[in-house]
């Protein structure tokens, strides 16, 4: 079953002529937040999306607007799990602060819980997708198909991005920008660089993958900026396949004073790998964790870096979903500010790291 590539937007009424259903039953298909959604057949359910899939029927905006009954329910979805069972939760207060502010304005949270997990991920587009029950929805996880932002996007559907996310297109064109409530880890970190390059440091190195989640692209991005603006010698050191001590080999051959690390793990790691070679934290090589920890890593150090405002972006992508429900025109896409760390792994530039 396909549409002419000529013809207009489908209606309802088209959509139930193929799928010999009533118009009703296709509009409480699309809308299925009230009871009499879930007395319909699964088998006449099935029918009337598999003719919405084939056709690649969006509902109209502002038609899905109107039906819409605001029931005071947001969702959450999370892509990765929120509830680890180590003492360290990254979690935890994007969670708060997703609760405090539905409190606030009147609102439940409905966590949801049954979507399959494909390739380490779950996805929120499945058979038993059940996510209009919300009015919209929070999204928490580092990293989120893109494939999924798109689809969302494109079919008007209310939502929110704790972090933030690139602008997402299906390969129709359909899509476009991602609500999204995010960190600036590019100025934090940019930041730090000229930080340590007023206490004297001439060559450093980021540490770490500095691609897949946005979060990471944004402080390499940070990163580079930086070491361009101040006109110092920066280079990028992903881990790979090399052990620590590797690792510290290059920065050593290469002269590095002050190391940005992608993860507090991996900043730990290197101080470790340093003090195994006899090196001080900070007196021959300074150590940046760039972030809030994601693991758990046990440490007698106070890292020089950043914090994340978790709460406070768990509480504005509330916020931001709650304009959306509403039609106010605010900035959906927003990015708050980190917290510098002063710590002690940053120091005046000290002797030269090039021993063995």
């Amino acid at each position: 079953m396909s549409v002419s590539a000529g013809r207009g937007r489908l209606t309802q009424k088209e959509i139930a002529r193929m799928a010999g259903v009533s118009q009703t039953t296709v509009s409480l298909v699309l809308n299925d937040r009230c009871e009499a959604a879930w007395r319909i057949a699964p088998e006449t359910r099935e029918r009337v999306l598999r003719v919405i899939r084939e056709t690649g029927y969006v509902a109209d905006p502002l038609a899905r607007r109107l039906l819409q009954q605001h029931n005071q329910i947001l969702g959450v979805f999370t892509y990765e799990s929120v509830f680890p069972s180590t003492s360290v939760n990254f979690y935890h207060p994007f969670l708060s602060g997703i609760e405090a502010c539905a409190e606030s304005i009147g609102c439940d949270l409905l966590l949801f819980t049954s979507a399959p997990v494909s390739g380490g991920s779950r996805r929120i587009f499945h058979d038993n997708n059940r996510i209009r029950l919300a009015d919209g929805c929070v999204l928490l996880g580092r990293e989120i198909p893109r494939d999924e932002l798109a689809r969302m996007v494109a079919e008007d559907m209310p939502f929110v991005s704790v972090g933030r996310r690139d602008d997402a297109y299906l390969p129709s064109g359909k899509g476009g920008p991602v609500p999204h409530v995010g960190a600036d880890y590019a100025q934090a970190t940019a930041a730090l660089v000229r930080r340590a390059v007023d206490l004297g440091h001439r060559v450093m190195a980021y540490v770490g993958a500095g691609a897949g989640p946005e979060s990471a692209i944004d402080r390499l991005a940070g990163f580079t900026a930086a070491v361009r603006e101040t006109g110092v010698d920066g280079r990028h050191e992903p881990v790979g396949g090399r052990t620590r001590a590797e690792l510290l080999d290059a920065l050593c051959s290469a002269r590095v004073t002050a190391v940005f690390c992608e993860e507090l793990v991996e900043a730990v790691a290197m101080a470790e790998a340093a003090r195994a070679r006899g090196l001080s934290v900070p007196g021959d090589l300074s150590l940046l964790a760039l972030g809030d920890p994601t693991e758990q890593a046990e440490t007698d150090l106070d890292f020089t870096g950043f914090r994340i405002p978790r709460e406070d972006m768990g509480w504005q992508a509330i916020e931001v979903l709650d304009d959306i429900l509403h039609g106010r025109t605010s900035d959906h896409q927003r990015l708050l500010p980190c917290e510098l760390v002063e710590g002690e792994t940053l120091g005046a530039r000290g002797p030269a790291t090039g021993r063995n």
